[in-house]
């Protein structure tokens, strides 16, 4: 299990639920983008068997993520918007090596750190949330990203020596403490 180096500022879930439908536009985007995050990785790394098996079931998952957001969104009468560009991501991608080793470990470890942070917020969303579809929807939206910022790091110690993994894991970490204690609370997943 990763462990973030800084907890989310519980005033997110405040300004979250002040701006709920805005948080579930952008929850949809997130999870679409998650979905292609792991068709992507099965592209550019077909040649690597634990990775395209894990990767499609994650893409599957993901869209089955969204299909239920898209759901949330239709029972409130909401329609998605066009994408907006996701400040702490942007921020997390400009800290990926060049390289063809370095870039991939940063590609998982990057994407296993993203769904921690997810992980987190989701479930304090769910604590929040009184009792009904979105509490439960959250709920175990909170347990598939433990699951998945998981086999992330699973993945890269398939590939990758431990120690290294590790070194690497704890740099991102540092960083992703950083990016979040800059960033402004809004009524997004990020």
């Amino acid at each position: 299990m990763l462990r973030l180096r800084v907890a989310t500022d519980p005033a997110l879930v405040e300004v979250i639920l002040g701006d709920f439908d805005a948080f579930l536009i952008d929850h949809a985007a997130c999870e679409r983008k998650a979905s292609a995050l792991a068709l992507s990785l099965v592209m550019h790394y077909p040649d690597r068997r634990a990775l395209v098996k894990a990767m499609v079931a994650l893409a599957r998952e993901e869209l089955d993520h969204f299909a239920q957001v898209v759901e949330l969104l239709d029972a409130r009468g909401l329609v998605m918007s066009a994408d907006e560009k996701d400040p702490y991501v942007g921020a997390l991608l400009k800290l990926r090596r060049q390289g063809t080793g370095p870039y991939f470990l940063d590609r998982l470890l990057l994407g296993g750190i993203i769904e921690a942070r997810g992980c987190e917020r989701f479930q304090m969303i769910a604590d929040a949330l009184p009792q009904g579809r979105e509490k439960t929807f959250y709920t175990d939206i909170a347990r598939a990203e433990a699951r998945h910022h998981g086999l992330f790091v699973r993945l890269a110690r398939e590939y990758f020596d431990d120690a290294e993994v590790r070194a690497r894991l704890d740099e991102l970490l540092d960083a992703e403490a950083e990016i979040v204690a800059e960033l402004p609370l809004r009524a997004r997943l990020h």
